[in-house]
């Protein structure tokens, strides 16, 4: 490890730990990257883990605004691999890693005054079994982050890092059974609580459920409003599966399906076959609001590409009013990646709120949202 010298102890030390492996089920349509069978199913199905780059852009926002800040990480792509100029800590790691590993990245890096994880809810996860001292902020990587540990972009979090003082305020760490979460169940479960900072720039917080029986005038209006010879993407979300069940289709509660002239023409699709679907004629998304966040795009959805993005022609999105009205008037949010395809899609949107209900909202990158 670097020699540290007087004035350098004096700057915010911040711990950086990269779950290399975080996100990598979410565009083969897998609902999670959770055990090794789940990781090698996705990468034959094209997909390539994403959280080192975004541990990135977290780590060159953090510089830039505040340039004195010493990054201490451990070695290759769990952490060093994303921040070159960081001091690391050596550990052996196993290949592919694995929430063994993450817990000892927690322990090798005690003593920083804030350790950053790019990862999603799994993460969070072994990350607060590791016992970390000090507080945590997670870069948002994964294919679940209903933790409100996370910031709402990886840009947001180095800003957010860079801002920090000391001060700092509980935040909950939920659970979500990947098996039962693929077999349709979504029940998060309360974790744990982490410290993450007090700063004036917003967290994701907790994803609120959506009420019952509230979904069914939504869904009446959105066939209405479905044109022949248009390919409509339906993004997963008990909303948009009210959609499927309107038009009489089995669709999926937690995939992507795509739907044309009333036939379910590719249910629970991988990124790769959505992308070949889309581009066989006029294609438009249909997609839900995650209740208390105000994600559209990035979260549970990321077979939503920025080159899937790129074969659409428009997009609907469907909330109930309660949803929006829980934003307190904040923007909807896209979180792709991909900051030129965010700001392709950002405007304003049509939200369906009812039958013969609809209003435009504002829909930005989450980066800007900080």
């Amino acid at each position: 490890m670097a020699r540290i010298s007087a004035k350098a102890r004096r700057a915010m030390i911040v711990g950086l730990i990269v779950n290399p492996i975080a996100g990598l089920g979410g565009p083969a349509g897998l609902k999670g990257s959770d055990g090794s069978e789940i990781q090698q199913r996705a990468i034959a199905r094209g997909s390539v883990a994403l959280a080192g780059r975004r541990a990135a852009i977290a780590v060159r926002a953090l510089t830039k605004h505040r340039p004195d800040t010493i990054v201490r990480t451990v070695a290759g792509a769990m952490g060093a691999d994303a921040a070159p100029h960081a001091e690391v800590i050596s550990l052996a790691a196993q290949q592919p890693t694995t929430s063994a590993d993450t817990r000892a990245a927690v322990k090798a890096l005690r003593g920083v005054d804030l350790l950053m994880f790019a990862g999603g809810d799994g993460t969070a996860r072994d990350v607060l079994d590791g016992g970390p001292i000090s507080p945590v902020l997670g870069i948002p990587a994964g294919v679940k982050v209903y933790s409100g540990c996370f910031a709402i972009s990886a840009a947001a979090a180095g800003l957010a890092a860079s801002r920090f003082t000391g001060d700092a305020e509980e935040a909950e760490v939920v659970d979500l059974d990947e098996d039962a979460y693929r077999a349709g169940s979504v029940g998060p479960r309360l974790y744990g609580t982490v410290r993450v900072p007090s700063v004036r720039v917003r967290l994701s917080g907790r994803k609120a459920s959506t009420p019952p029986g509230t979904v069914e005038g939504i869904a009446r209006e959105c066939v209405t409003r479905l044109r022949e010879g248009v390919r409509y993407v339906l993004g997963p979300g008990t909303t948009t599966q009210a959609v499927g069940k309107a038009l009489g289709l089995e669709t999926s509660l937690l995939g992507v399906d795509v739907v044309l002239d009333g036939k379910l023409i590719g249910r629970d699709v991988a990124e790769a076959e959505l992308y070949e679907l889309v581009q066989g004629g006029p294609a438009e998304a249909v997609l839900s609001i995650i209740g208390g966040q105000g994600f559209v795009l990035g979260r549970g959805n990321q077979q939503l590409s920025p080159r899937v993005l790129s074969g659409l022609r428009g997009m609907t999105v469907l909330g109930t009013q309660q949803k929006l009205a829980g934003l307190g008037g904040r923007p909807l949010l896209a979180d792709t990646g991909d900051p030129e395809a965010d700001r392709r899609v950002c405007g304003h949107v049509r939200v369906i709120t009812g039958y013969r209900e609809s209003t435009l909202y504002r829909l930005i990158s989450a980066s800007e949202d900080a």
